[in-house]
């Protein structure tokens, strides 16, 4: 076996996967999996439904399967001028709600900026301005928002000064058919979560039956995202009986999806920002996602109920838009946390975030972290990979014995294989030896890979010089616009070179076509690192630099 044709599928193949992961960030496996998923969950609600087609409900119990899906409003609701805009501020941000619905007409996060910039103003996750087109409003029509409750709060502002301070906020309204809402918001200083409290009374004497549901109306929270966060998710999801679904845009323009059972939570998500609502725990419940790339409606339904004369409902949600930081939803339960989603490697993927986060509370820098981390990473592999090269320069050494095998028994490859495996055992010599510490190490690389590129903790953090954000491309501005780059990416310049110095000191054991590809190998990876964010080109350099060292080190071992 030429141990050569081996690496070269190996690194062939790691190089595929790179790729796959660049331009389509979700796999078609996963995609199958949620569209199974989608399907299943369906089937289920219409199994439920039949089930309960011969029976009736009992009062008051919200029964999911009933509800027909939110219908597409065609005439839009008029706008309330009396209606006004409610502000609650807090050391986390300023939200205002609109009296019109209640929905939220802007949503600041004070402590994230939209871009680098130093005049960038502070992180906006809402753009709609329809009072009709925007996140949180609680509708009686299952989503078609065909009326919007006209609250009239008891304050226009909000205020909390410090994290400790906790407040709330009472809307009332009178709905055209004479049901009372009271909706209560209870704030806190150190929280992105808004508890709200719906109250459904029925002063009248007849039995009223509604649809209760909540509508979430999101556009993309970025208007600037740069080229690393393109190839990312962003759009409808939902954590239901027990798992994450992720919608893009273009799936849902081939209709609405529904999903059906435990739901956790619903919302919007990009690749560092979250807009969700958080069901209080109950009966099973509806999430329809529809829209495109543009606008996003998720409908989180409670099903069809009857209120008697005189008798009142509450309905509890919690609301939470705000970073997709770990341990900011971690603090928030309700499997929050797993809107974080680093793929198939989430579980190596989330011990290195906690890692990077460790070093960095220690350092202050999250550049000088992914150093540290990579030394680790490193030194824990050390052992295995020093093994691995080791094997590939004995391998080297055999070469020219091994070719003379392959000239005296090329008429006979079942013999010239025993041979050459006979070969290999005199010298003690693994011909995978110097493959299988690359296979081990993969996961891991595709576990960093994803925490590097997705990360908030990255966003618009520095290292030096240049490089003041890495979760962007590295680029050094040299005072001439260049075409498509807009700047030096040195880094990745840097890395490249390191590669081509890593596989220089690297024994081959190549034929002349092998080693031309292998070559190219350097080219290829330099311009695929081009637009991955900088965080993981620094890893990749100085994973290079500690390869070159340990190549180094054993070269002069084995000459001794």
């Amino acid at each position: 076996m030429d141990i050569y044709r081996t690496i070269l599928a190996v690194v062939l193949s790691f190089l595929i996967l790179i790729g796959y992961q660049y331009f389509f960030v979700r796999p078609a496996v996963q995609q199958q999996a949620e569209r199974q998923q989608v399907s299943d969950q369906a089937d289920q609600g219409r199994k439920q439904q039949d089930e309960a087609g011969d029976r009736q409900a009992a009062p008051g119990q919200p029964t999911p399967q009933q509800a027909a899906p939110p219908v597409e409003k065609e005439i839009p609701v008029a706008v309330d001028e009396n209606a006004r805009d409610i502000v609650i501020d807090t050391p986390l941000y300023r939200a205002v709600v609109n009296e019109q619905g209640g929905g939220f007409t802007s949503f600041v996060l004070k402590k994230y900026r939209t871009s680098i910039k130093a005049d960038s103003p502070p992180m906006e996750l809402i753009h709609g301005r329809k009072p009709d087109g925007l996140p949180g409003i609680f509708t009686l029509d299952n989503g078609a928002l065909a009326a919007l409750p006209p609250y009239r709060a008891d304050r226009e502002k909000v205020v909390l000064h410090k994290a400790e301070d906790r407040e709330t906020l009472k809307m009332r309204a009178v709905l055209p058919d004479g049901l009372e809402l009271v909706r209560t918001i209870t704030v806190s200083g150190d929280s992105y979560l808004l508890e709200s409290k719906y109250v459904l009374r029925n002063p009248s004497d007849r039995t009223v039956q509604v649809q209760p549901a909540i509508a979430l109306i999101n556009s993309p929270f970025s208007k600037t995202a740069n080229r690393t966060s393109r190839y990312l998710f962003h759009g409808a999801a939902a954590y239901v009986n027990g798992e994450l679904v992720e919608m893009k845009g273009k799936k849902l323009d081939n209709g609405a999806q529904t999903l059906q059972g435990n739901v956790s939570w619903a919302g919007y998500e990009d690749n560092y920002f979250l807009c969700a609502v958080l069901p209080g725990a109950g009966a099973l419940r509806m999430v329809t996602m529809s829209g495109d790339q543009e606008e996003v409606r998720t409908i989180l339904s409670e099903g069809l109920l009857s209120l008697q004369p005189g008798e009142e409902k509450a309905f509890s949600y919690r609301f939470y838009l705000g970073p997709k930081k770990l341990s900011v939803l971690k603090t928030v339960g309700a499997d929050l946390p797993a809107a974080i989603n680093f793929g198939f490697f989430d579980k190596l993927a989330k011990p290195m975030l906690w890692l990077l986060n460790f070093f960095y509370a220690y350092i202050g820098n999250y550049g000088v972290a992914i150093i540290l981390l990579t030394i680790l990473i490193k030194v824990v592999f050390w052992p295995i990979t020093q093994k691995g090269m080791k094997s590939m320069k004995n391998m080297q050494k055999l070469q020219p014995k091994v070719a003379k095998l392959k000239e005296k028994y090329k008429d006979d490859p079942q013999k010239m294989n025993q041979e050459m495996m006979a070969l290999y055992r005199t010298y003690k010599v693994n011909p995978l030896g110097g493959c299988l510490p690359m296979l081990i190490q993969i996961p891991f690389f595709f576990a960093l890979y994803r925490v590097l590129m997705a990360a908030i903790e990255l966003r618009h953090a520095p290292f030096m010089l240049w490089i003041n954000d890495l979760s962007a491309p590295d680029r050094l501005w040299i005072g001439v616009d260049i075409p498509v780059l807009h700047g030096v990416p040195v880094l990745t310049l840097l890395m490249g070179g390191s590669m081509y110095l890593q596989q220089k000191m690297t024994p081959s054991t190549a034929d002349p076509t092998q080693a031309r590809i292998m070559q190219m190998l350097p080219i290829v990876f330099t311009f695929m690192f081009i637009n991955f964010a900088s965080g993981l080109v620094l890893y990749w350099f100085v994973n290079n630099l500690l390869s070159i060292l340990q190549q180094q080190l054993i070269n002069r071992q084995v000459k001794a």
